[in-house]
């Protein structure tokens, strides 16, 4: 039997070392394993109130996991950061509710050329951003036009982010179908740039 009082110092300290290198190891791969990617991450969303918005003059909800992506382009001016993206979106609601008579901001979700992703009618509450598909479409608009050029990377990524995130918390369906407004509406957007550009992304569905 070997006892540790015989051994030398510097033997078991080094023995004692490869087990803390060891059980170190151990705890980094375990939380590796189950520490989600940064491709999978969610984007960073601006709640209505962060951005100024007012409250919805009547709530909607959806049967969850919505069926169908729709992608829109404002077509207003583009926008950088909180501040400029805040001032275009307050007057675009102002817009649809006093204008347009809508209870709200038309889309769930729209997205600035920073990347940041600000909450419209957000998640499971159904908004007018394309007829016959408000009730099981979620609308997504990119803030700008898009009818000669892309939106930035940043905002591209972002709304991919957002879709991955939308399935995985049972928001999206697994299976879920991107269109464009202007396959199903009579409307030039999300743009013929932006247009295009989609039809590369994963869940494209040709023929709504």
């Amino acid at each position: 039997m070997f006892s540790a009082s015989r051994w030398p110092a510097q033997l078991l300290a080094a023995v004692c070392l490869l087990v803390m290198v060891t059980a170190v190891s151990v705890a980094a791969g375990k939380a590796s394993r189950h520490r989600p990617t940064s491709t999978d991450d969610c984007p960073v969303i601006k709640l209505k109130r962060q951005w100024g918005g007012k409250p919805s003059q009547g709530l909607h909800y959806q049967i969850r996991p919505i069926r169908y992506v729709v992608i829109h382009h404002t077509v207003t001016g583009e926008c950088s950061g909180l501040l400029q993206c805040a001032e275009i979106l307050q007057n675009m609601q102002n817009y649809h509710q006093t204008e347009l008579d809508y209870e709200d901001i038309s889309y769930n979700f729209l997205i600035g050329n920073d990347g940041i992703v600000y909450e419209g009618t957000g998640w499971g509450l159904r908004g007018a951003h394309t007829y016959g598909y408000n009730a099981n479409g979620t609308g997504i608009a990119f803030i700008g036009n898009y009818v000669d050029k892309l939106p930035t990377a940043a905002a591209l990524q972002s709304a991919k982010s957002l879709l991955r995130c939308g399935v995985r918390q049972g928001e999206l369906s697994e299976d879920y179908a991107l269109i464009a407004a202007s396959q199903v509406i009579s409307t030039q957007s999300p743009g013929l740039t932006l247009y295009n550009e989609i039809q590369e992304w994963p869940h494209w569905l040709s023929n709504p």
